[in-house]
């Protein structure tokens, strides 16, 4: 072969292997065309709807949700008819805790509070009677505790004075014995006065002098042996009368001493800093 056909034989295989080059394109394409004709085929599928098999389906559901298949079918099949959530019940709103007022613990204590106080009562009563002291000396159950009321004119102390008399001791030493029946309620000595301002006195107000005659009475109960600890005094000069202070009948009920037995939920010991 000479040279000049060498080169035409080259020549020619070049040609032929541009134009396969030029038309791999078409493969491309028509494996495109090929997939999008399968996609609208699916698309179609999808979108035919066989109506013999959904009408059998529909009555297959319906044959499960009316009872005969599932139980409790009928409410989930009439809650789902209208196409509507079941709207829940409205829950009722919490109520708060509300603290037991007057519980078993609470009302056990109470009644053993005032069985101990009709027994302490008794025994006052009882002493008052027989010394003549009934006018002098009262008793009451109160909400408080047992409240026992000595009326302090001419028999206690003397007008705008906090010493003793002689007939206060044996009022005083009747009550201390009556409350050392009881070994664990707390006592208040309360004092009190009329509504009379004092003149010519040690004491340059009512308050004085009812706080020094609550003083020196819890000092005899003291001395009769009750525990200091369970005693506390105070004076509320003429703020809680108990008659009228425009007679003197009234007021010399107004002055009095008032040994208050308390209940056991009650205290008189002050918050000590340090202890909670």
């Amino acid at each position: 072969m000479s040279a000049h056909g060498g080169r035409r034989g080259r020549r020619g295989r070049g040609h032929a292997g541009e134009h396969e080059n030029e038309e791999r394109w078409l493969l491309t394409y028509s494996d495109m065309i090929t997939l999008l004709m399968a996609l609208f085929m699916v698309l179609f599928s999808i979108s035919s709807v066989n109506t013999s098999k959904y009408n059998e389906l529909q009555k297959s559901l319906q044959d499960a949700f009316s009872g005969k298949i599932l139980s409790g079918g009928n409410k989930i099949l009439s809650s789902g008819s209208h196409g509507k959530s079941p709207v829940p019940k409205a829950q009722p709103a919490i109520e708060p805790i509300k603290p037991q007022i007057g519980s078993t613990s609470t009302n056990a204590q109470k009644a053993k509070d005032d069985k101990e106080f009709k027994r302490i009562k008794q025994e006052i009563d009882s002493y008052a009677r027989q010394h003549g002291l009934s006018k002098q000396l009262q008793t009451t159950i109160a909400k408080r505790g047992l409240v026992v009321r000595i009326l302090t004119d001419r028999v206690v102390f003397d007008p705008g004075q906090a010493s003793l008399k002689a007939p206060a001791v044996p009022v005083l030493t009747g009550v201390a014995h009556a409350l050392q029946i009881d070994k664990t309620h707390p006592i208040m000595v309360e004092g009190h006065t009329d509504n009379v301002p004092i003149s010519g006195s040690q004491f340059p107000s009512n308050w004085e002098l009812s706080t020094a005659r609550a003083s020196v009475v819890v000092r005899f109960l003291i001395h009769t042996g009750i525990n200091r600890f369970r005693l506390g005094a105070a004076g509320y000069a003429n703020l809680y009368p108990v008659a009228s202070n425009s007679t003197d009948i009234g007021r010399s009920k107004n002055r009095r001493v008032e040994i208050v037995l308390l209940r056991q939920d009650q205290q008189i010991t002050p918050d000590i800093p340090g202890n909670g």
